[in-house]
């Protein structure tokens, strides 16, 4: 876990931003739940023999006995909130969030015990023009930021009778390899064979490739759908590639799956994944809705934004007031409070703590800001303010209050216009 620091939290505001943006455009609603759950509802949802409940979450007993668990994910916690308050009656639904998980994972690059997750959901609607719009939706994202570098991944996982049948297939053929297994393969092989697909282990790639493809055994309506995507997503112009050894590592999957890779961040390169869940309201309770969804995880996201030089600056102030005086000082705070209220968007940073103007110029241009602002007592007297440029050579200004307000409007739009390349 690591802290975000000022000279970090800037660029998570701007992604977090543009994300928020996105969402709106496409009509989701955001959707705001608790870090911790009871232990239950994710063992029920994720499963019991996968990776994160068996060694990942953050688990332990309250005052009242009960597990509790800082949620891992948060598919699970969007479709108990939804059940709860009955969001999905009669009706369909597209929601969003955005916050902190919690996995007890080995931390590497873009992945750490406390990560961060744009999460999106959608409820009430089978068909797979749905799946075909969350894909465009991450699309869309990657173009807005810039970024390069990914390929999209996609598979089909069929319905669970056909994956039950085809579970016991692949069981079979592993079974005689059993001695060619690595130790998680094993422990695996009859509590969740599927996931031995996703191995990564270098020694196991050719017995992996040799194994039956589960597209080769679906029912028809499950390769219609997957048909009915390809359609879709060609239409779009959207790129994209057949992975059948894409699995997704939580049990709820259905149908549909999807993600989104890259070969920039070392050994984790997903960095948006999601597909179709259609049982897993009805297996929290619920009824029976399909569902579908992705999340995108932050960390790397900014990792591959940092390292494409993507990421803006820090936003230095626009003007940095400086005060010296009994009266002068007096009036500072005032004449900020008003500067900010008749100039929208203006970053304005106040001299606090006294000094002489030349150790308040030093923070001032320490500051970054591009003007300096002084009010000595004469200028308090006078209702006029000096104006210093610290990173252009133009003569100081003394200015009244109503000029200075003119002058830091066209700053700050200077400002804006440079930053978005407008």
């Amino acid at each position: 876990m690591k802290d975000l620091l000022p000279g970090e939290s800037h660029r998570w505001r701007h992604v977090e931003s543009l994300l928020r943006e996105l969402m709106d455009a496409y009509g989701y609603q955001e959707i705001r739940t608790p870090l911790l759950e009871k232990t239950e509802l994710f063992k029920r949802s994720i499963g019991e023999v996968t990776d994160i409940v068996e060694k990942e979450m953050y688990t332990f007993e309250d005052r009242n006995g009960d597990s509790l668990t800082l949620r891992p994910e948060g598919t699970a916690s969007a479709v108990r909130a939804a059940i709860e308050n009955g969001l999905m009656q009669g009706q369909s639904l597209r929601l969003w969030y955005l916050g902190p998980m919690f996995r007890h994972e080995r931390p590497q690059k873009g992945r750490y015990r406390q990560f961060h997750q744009l999460g999106v959901e959608t409820f009430g609607v089978a068909t797979p023009d749905m799946d075909a719009e969350l894909i465009a939706l991450s699309a869309r994202l990657w173009q807005r930021l810039g970024l390069h570098g990914l390929e999209l991944q996609i598979n089909t996982l069929g319905t669970p009778a056909c994956r039950q049948d085809y579970r016991q297939i692949l069981v079979n053929y592993l079974e005689k390899y059993r001695s060619d297994l690595d130790e998680d393969s094993q422990r695996r092989l009859h509590s969740n064979p599927l996931r031995i697909l996703d191995s990564k282990n270098p020694q196991m790639q050719a017995l992996i490739e040799g194994a039956p493809r589960l597209m080769d055994h679906l029912d028809g309506e499950s390769q219609e759908h997957f048909a009915q995507l390809q359609a879709y997503l060609a239409s779009m112009d959207i790129p994209y590639r057949i992975n059948t050894r894409l699995v997704r590592g939580l049990d709820y999957y259905t149908r549909t799956v999807f993600e989104w890779v890259t070969t920039l961040l070392g050994a984790q390169g997903t960095v948006c994944a999601g597909g179709r869940f259609d049982g897993l309201v009805e297996q929290l309770g619920g009824g029976a809705t399909p569902a579908a969804g992705f999340a995108i995880g932050l960390e790397r996201l900014l990792a591959m934004l940092e390292d494409q030089q993507l990421l803006p600056a820090v936003a230095a102030p626009d003007a940095y007031l400086i005060a010296s005086g009994q009266q002068a000082q007096a009036q500072a705070l005032r004449l900020a409070e008003d500067l900010r209220r008749q100039v929208s968007g203006l970053r304005l940073l106040v001299n606090c703590g006294g000094g002489g103007f030349k150790a308040q110029f030093k923070r001032a241009d320490r500051s970054g800001a591009q003007l300096a602002l002084l009010l000595g007592d004469e200028e308090a007297q006078a209702g006029n303010v000096g104006v210093k440029y610290l990173r252009a050579e133009q003569p100081q200004l003394t200015l009244s209050t109503a000029a200075l307000v003119e002058l830091l409007k066209d700053t700050v739009r200077a400002a804006r216009t440079t930053s978005t390349g407008v």
